[in-house]
This record gives structure tokens, sequence and C-alpha cells, in this order.
């Protein structure tokens, strides 16, 4: 059981309409109490209420802040403990002072990042692909990454990972009761019995991770380079797409130095946005610079949006770009499209046979829908799945999925080849662990340490 209590701001830090404190453990309600002068003493408040008061320094009675205080008390909490939420004034100083005051009462300390969700995990609330949903839920970038994280916040994976478990656990107690009492008359354990229960998970987890590559997009973003030649229209069409002049757009070739980012979101996917500089030879130090950062962005990123004109031919430089680019997820976007043709698009879809050309006038802001139907047609075959499908988008359950799924296979493999049973009950029983580890209830303390560390402060 879990002795000492925790506090901290669960709200970002600067000027708001509200800031919150949590305060969570055993001492939560008396600790708080302690400073709080209201009409109904806080101990006294019935759990899941609102009490109004005022925040005072004890001795001297100083009131520090108006407040709202919550109480929510156990196990019908967040952490399953006994909660209270300060709710206070937004701004620094306020909330950092009752803050101070919560952290002098008696067995109160600075909770760890991550900390309060860590304990609905250790107290039985969730399990831990649902803790770590709540930090995709924190992250998510989009309509769609929001309502895979609130799903498996939810518990959606879980219960599917949970029913692959049943079924491998059925199966190890099968196996084990012909090891252990070979004499007694129970249903023999034979290779088409194991080869179909795995068979059956094996397919569950075939199912779930043909959701992997859709679901690691949704909730990451796909990054994405915006390269080409000098004034060929790129930051043009970083701000038609972020619908806002973050990139400034001159007539002078170079004017673009660095690499800019920005997030939006396309049809529900969401983009990482990497403005780049011209990709050209200079001889200017700083353009270069530019440069070398633009052709590692390149190489770094998931798509690449490859701005051409329509109204000149390829250049040498382009032409060196093509033959880089071979291989790799390229949308190539011909701008100015209302102008005069002189690019050849059979030279261009000669180079980059496996990529999508979009017409597109950046200026008129014609081509938009087309480039966001190219897009999907390269990672997501042309549509999204239902929004009722259970996406799986973490890499640490994509890859324990993969190892169960291995370790299932070579359980068949072993069945078929005649070796003993109890070396394939090795092989299910790795599987069984290692489905366990994505909902935490075979994974280890360092692990557990390490995911939660990723959370911020009052989570």
């Amino acid at each position: 059981m879990i002795q000492d209590t925790i506090a901290a701001i669960s709200t970002a830090l600067g000027e708001g309409g509200i800031a919150v404190i949590r305060v969570s453990g055993p001492a939560a309600v008396d600790s708080v109490s302690n400073i709080l002068k209201s009409r109904t003493p806080l101990a006294d408040a019935p759990s899941h209420t609102v009490t109004y008061g005022h925040i005072a320094a004890p001795g001297s009675g100083e009131i520090i802040e108006e407040v709202l205080v919550t109480v929510m008390k156990g196990p019908r909490s967040f952490t399953a403990e006994d909660v209270v939420e300060i709710g206070a004034h937004g701004g620094l100083v306020a909330v950092r002072k009752v803050l101070e005051l919560v952290l002098e009462q008696p067995g109160v300390r600075v909770a760890e990042p991550g900390e309060f969700t860590k304990r609905a995990f250790l107290n039985g609330r969730i399990d831990l692909a649902q803790a770590e949903a709540v930090i995709d839920l924190i992250r998510s970038k989009s309509d769609r990454s929001y309502s895979v994280a609130l799903k498996q916040a939810e518990g959606t994976l879980s219960r599917k990972i949970k029913a692959l478990r049943h079924t491998l656990i059925e199966l190890l107690a099968h196996i084990e009761v012909n090891i252990d009492y070979p004499e007694h008359d129970v249903t023999e354990m034979t290779s088409s019995y194991i080869k179909d229960s795995c068979g059956s998970a094996m397919e569950e987890i075939r199912r779930l991770l043909k959701t992997a590559a859709e679901g690691k997009i949704l909730r990451e973003g796909i990054t994405t380079a915006i390269v080409g030649r000098p004034n060929v229209g790129k930051s043009s069409l970083l701000n038609a797409l972020v619908q806002e002049s973050k990139a400034i757009v001159t007539d002078i070739p170079g004017t673009t130095r660095d690499v800019i980012e920005e997030y939006i979101t396309l049809s529900g996917i969401p983009l990482r946005l990497l403005d780049t500089a011209g990709i050209r030879e200079t001889t200017d130090v700083v353009e270069r610079i530019g440069v070398e950062r633009s052709r590692s962005a390149a190489a770094d990123a998931d798509l690449l949006l490859l701005v051409l004109n329509h109204n000149e031919a390829l250049h040498d430089d382009e032409r060196e770009l093509l033959a880089k680019l071979t291989g790799r997820q390229v949308v190539v976007i011909v701008n100015k499209s209302d102008l005069p043709a002189r690019l050849k698009l059979d030279e261009v879809a000669a180079a980059l046979p496996d990529s999508r050309i979009v017409m597109m006038s950046v200026l008129e802001e014609e081509g938009l829908e087309a480039l966001e139907g190219a897009i999907r047609e390269l990672f997501f075959e042309g549509q999204l799945e239902s929004a009722d499908l259970t996406y799986v988008s973490n890499v640490r359950h994509i890859s324990l999925l993969n190892k169960a799924s291995q370790a299932l296979s070579e359980a068949v493999a072993a069945t078929e080849d005649g070796i003993p049973i109890d070396m394939v009950q090795l092989d299910v029983r790795s599987a069984w662990e290692l489905l366990g580890e994505i909902i935490g209830d075979t994974a280890g303390d360092s692990l557990i340490d390490q995911i939660f560390s990723q959370f911020c402060l009052g989570k």
C-alpha cells in the first residue's frame, strides 16, 4: 500500500483563467484542510463535491488565494486514492504559493513525472496499455489520433490482449495436465489442438498488427519534408497548408536558410511539415549550411513533397534530386499549373514511377484536395479504416506483438517436428508473458519506471 501523499500543478504554467493543484494519497484531505478556510470543514465534505474557501498560511492566517476545492475519495478517483484538486486563479505566483503551502504539510512531497497515472496503474484502476494511452491523449495532434488514444484509454486494446492471454493460458493448462498427470483420463493433447489454438491467437495478432503502420502514423504523425530547388514555391506551399504566413516568400532565390517546422492535419492525418532551403550548388556559406540541413531533413523524412515548376523544364539539380529519391515515399507537386507547360511530366514519371503527381497552383490555392488524396493513397491505401477499429499505435506494443507471434509460430513448428510437448510449452508461455508485458501483468519495475518518466509533471 502506498503510504505517502504527492502534490503537483496539473495545468500548464503561465497565465490562465484557472490552475489546478492536484494532491493524492492518504493525507490528501487533511493536508489541504490545514490550509483551507471554509464554512464546511473539508474532512466533512462528501466525495465528489466542491468546497469554496480561501487558502491561508497556517499560524499567521494570511489569505493567499481564493479557491474551489474538489474532493474525490478513493477508490472512486483517478488514482484510486483520496484526491483533492485545488482550483486557483491561473498565474505563476498564486499557484506557486498554494503548492508551497501544500508541500509544507506533513507527509506530502512533490510528485514525480507521471506519478498520478502510475498510482492509478499500481492501484489496479488501469493497466499499462491504458496508462500509455493517457500520454497519447495529451500529445494527440488530430481528432483521429485523439480517438485512437481514447479507445485505448477505455481499454479496447487491453480487452483484446486479455482475451488472447486467456486462450493461451487455457492451452498451457491442458499442456501441463498432460505433462504432470499422463496416467489420468484427460483430453489428449494432440498436435492439431496446439496448432489450432496457436493459429487462432496468431490470426488475432495479425489483425492487430495490420493496423500498426496506420496507428503509428496517427500517433506520431508523418514527418514530411518539402524539397526542391530555390523559388519553386516550397515556402508558399507551407503557408498554404498551415493557412498562415509562417515562411518568408520572396522572388529572391535562397530566402529560406533553415528548416522551418509546423504541425498540420490533413483529413485527419497529422503531418509534421518541414520547409527546407532550396537544394542547389551555392558559394554562400550560410545558404550552403541550409542546403545540407535540407538534405538531412529529406533523408530522415517519411514523406517527401517534391515541388517542381510547371512552366520550367527540369534543371540538372532537379534531375540529380530525382535520382536520389528513388524508392522513397514521394508526392511530386507540379506548382504553377496555371502557367504555360514547359515541364515534361513523362520524364518525371519515368524517374519516380511509384510516386504520385499532383497538379497545383499554390498561389490560387488549387489542388490541395488532390494532395490530401495522394497522401492518403500512399499511407492509408486511399482511406482511413473504420472508427470502430482498434489501432495498435505504440512501438512497444507492436514489438511485443511481433515477438509473441514469432513464439507461437515456433511452438507450431516444434509440434510439427515432433518436439516433446514440454519444450512446446516454453514457446507458448513465452508468448503469454510477452502479451502480459503490453498490459503490465508481466512487466518489470524498470520498464514501468521508464514508461511513466515520459509523462509530464502533474499527470
